[in-house]
């Protein structure tokens, strides 16, 4: 049985209904989230972008010669060509994503683009133990966690996560955003698009299983529901079922009833000082931070 179908077995059965987001991101979830980088109420992907333009050459001077520079959750590949440009003889760059096929066609672009670059993909969960090709022997292993993803851990997993990270990247440097606290409007907006993707992204999660695991649903049985938690400094996202909604999954029958919900992303927003404090306990070194004139998104420099 696969992890997912163990994880989402334990989300129906409760008590709390709570699934993973990386569950999201299989080929068509992965496409979505693309669409979604490119909505207007969509901030987080245009202003970290504009970070990583304005500062792509302090960032690969930082990084130094024959880097070793790892991607984790790496998507599209599109955020790091703007590093990938100014890196001086770049060792090798290791892509990390749970969603294959995804990941060797977003490969085979860069490929194309930085024909020179070692490229070695690596399909795995990011969050779980997984194999990295040896580190460089003359230059640093950096990591990139672009998209603010650590926002999706709770914080305390996030502790956990980036120790992970520290340990891995031993000696090196870790590139991350974090979304930033702001008024709630500007959050709600960007969950909530009015073109309805975000709520196809939702959804998806249970598409997949359905493509994946066989899941038995009606796709017309839940609603998109999206919000903003002030005491936790999130936005959650869940599946609202219309009316009373039956599942089956693997000969096993749930249900989901009306005031229930199948809980499938928070989104943690943090303040500077809080990140760095979480960073720290991790075991880094926060040495430089990055804002944009709203301080809407931050980028971190911190040393393993």
């Amino acid at each position: 049985m696969s992890s997912f179908a163990d994880d989402l077995h334990a989300a129906l059965a409760g008590p709390d209904h709570s699934i993973s987001p990386k569950y999201f991101y299989d080929a068509k979830g992965s496409a979505l989230f693309e669409q979604i980088c490119e909505l207007p109420e969509y901030y987080p992907t245009r202003t970290e972008v504009a970070l990583l333009q304005r500062h792509a050459a302090e960032l690969a001077q930082r990084m130094g010669p024959q880097a070793q520079l790892i991607e984790y959750g790496a998507g599209a590949l599109m955020k790091v060509r703007l590093l990938l440009a100014h890196l001086d003889r770049c060792h090798s760059f290791v892509p990390v994503d749970i969603s294959g096929p995804h990941l060797l066609e977003a490969c085979k672009a860069l490929q194309r683009d930085f024909p020179a670059l070692s490229i070695t993909p690596v399909v795995a969960d990011f969050t779980r133990d997984h194999e990295l090709p040896p580190a460089p022997d003359g230059g640093q292993r950096i990591g990139f966690f672009p998209g603010s993803s650590i926002g999706n851990f709770t914080p305390e997993e996030a502790l956990s996560f980036l120790r992970m990270l520290r340990e891995e990247l031993d000696g090196g440097a870790l590139l991350i955003g974090a979304d930033l606290i702001k008024e709630p409007g500007v959050l709600h907006a960007a969950y909530n698009d009015a073109a309805g993707i975000t709520g196809r992204f939702n959804l998806n999660l249970l598409h997949h299983a359905q493509r994946e695991l066989g899941l038995e649903f009606d796709p017309r049985g839940f609603d998109h529901y999206a919000f903003y938690e002030p005491r936790h400094h999130r936005i959650e996202m869940h599946l609202m079922p219309r009316g009373v909604q039956e599942l089956q999954l693997q000969g096993r029958r749930y249900r989901l009833s009306p005031g229930e919900s199948l809980h499938t992303e928070n989104s943690h927003k943090y303040s500077v000082e809080g990140f760095q404090a979480i960073a720290r306990e991790a075991g880094f070194d926060p040495q430089h931070c990055w804002t944009d004139d709203k301080n809407w998104f931050s980028l971190h420099w911190l040393k393993a």
